[in-house]
């Protein structure tokens, strides 16, 4: 099984400037050898690529291709399944190309540091519900660990050959600037909150680093108290949030929401409403009993309306991430582009697609049944 890393993307603290890609750009479904192919090699038929004399075989690709379709839609016709595996195909490639290169430069995950990413991906659930998730991607645990190996070596190669190579001046934030500088303008009061969210029903949906979840509301109580105590001896709120609160969307980022303007405030709960009025920044509230949960909110900063200058930190931020988004983008695509020139790489069912001349060959068939997608511990066809 090999990683294949997806690229994302991040808004940024102005909501109008989207941050690039993180991660390495996947191929687009044209694939570079169906130009001018050359006969096809002897091979074994569930051959389905070479990189360097390593095979990529038609199992690994469906598999992938799996994780990449809608259980519950409509299954894709048979041009729109070759055409994904295709895809697949080509990322595959390319993670096989870099982790060649990690060995070679001597980048390779230590056996430490998949043993601490594996235990951060496997915290949140029990044994029995991280077994289900392995067994419903058809995958052991040595299989995840070698997906992990993978995903982190790929990504130190990329650290020390990519981002390390990447800076930003001073004059490349004031050139940004002054031509996006309408774009810092807030057009009215915001607040940034983080919040940890205690519910008083059990919810299968809840991952927080504790597996913790209240079930009524003796326990909820019990729970807000708890945290309480944590909050006055000292304990860090984005800390308590990752590990106790119960929104499956916040708990992951310690509870942060992000800028909340003045205006979204006047469609929540008053009595949010007026806890957040009447808080300064890094105070935190009492426990909020509201209609389904009890929340607890701390006031990270407040901003008030008007253009934000150049010098302000929150834009200097936003920028140097923009900008170092955007150059490690392009120096990725670069670095795989010439990685993939001094790579011999053979796609045998882009072949098969030539070699048909428009008649589906009988690898556009899928040989797997669709599978729901779980809530995994980790999907090697994404990246986070």
């Amino acid at each position: 099984m090999k990683f294949i890393p997806v690229p994302s993307s991040n808004t940024g603290r102005f909501g109008n400037i989207r941050r690039a890609a993180t991660l390495l750009p996947l191929a687009g479904l044209l694939v570079s050898v169906l130009a001018g192919c050359k006969p096809s090699e002897r091979h074994a038929s569930d051959v389905w690529a070479v990189v360097n004399g390593t095979e990529i075989k038609r199992d690994e690709v469906e598999k992938y291709y799996r994780t990449q379709v809608n259980p519950e839609g409509q299954e894709p016709s048979q041009e729109e399944a070759l055409s994904l595996k295709l895809n697949v195909i080509e990322q595959l490639i390319n993670n096989e190309i870099l982790l060649e290169r990690a060995k070679k430069l001597s980048s390779e995950a230590s056996d430490g540091e998949v043993e601490d990413k594996f235990t951060e991906l496997k915290s949140p659930f029990t044994e029995e519900e991280f077994q289900k998730q392995l067994k419903a991607r058809g995958m052991v645990v040595d299989d995840l660990k070698r997906d992990l190996r993978r995903q982190l070596s790929i990504q130190k190669l990329l650290n020390r050959e990519v981002a390390a190579k990447v800076s930003i001046t001073d004059q490349d934030v004031l050139d940004f600037y002054n031509a996006n500088h309408n774009q810092f303008n807030v057009a009215e009061q915001q607040f940034r909150i983080s919040q940890i969210v205690i519910t008083p029903r059990k919810d299968p949906q809840v991952r927080n680093r504790k597996n913790d979840d209240a079930t009524n509301e003796a326990e909820a109580a019990r729970k807000s108290k708890m945290i309480m105590d944590k909050l006055n001896s000292g304990a860090d709120f984005a800390q308590l949030a990752m590990d106790y609160s119960e929104d499956p969307n916040t708990a992951g980022a310690g509870g942060d929401l992000g800028y909340i303007p003045e205006s979204s405030l006047n469609q929540s709960d008053p009595l949010l409403k007026k806890t957040v009025l009447s808080l300064k920044p890094g105070q935190v509230s009492q426990p909020m009993i509201l209609k389904d949960s009890i929340r607890i909110l701390k006031l990270v900063a407040r901003e008030a309306a008007g253009l934000r200058g150049v010098n302000d930190p929150q834009v200097q931020q936003t920028i140097r991430d923009t900008l170092r988004n955007r150059k490690e983008q392009l120096l990725r695509s670069a670095y795989l582009a010439v990685a993939r020139d001094e790579a011999k790489v053979t796609n045998y069912l882009a072949q098969q697609v030539v070699e048909a001349a428009g008649k589906l060959p009988d690898a556009a068939k899928s040989t797997l049944p669709p599978v729901a997608k779980p809530q995994s511990p980790t999907n090697p066809a994404n990246t986070q």
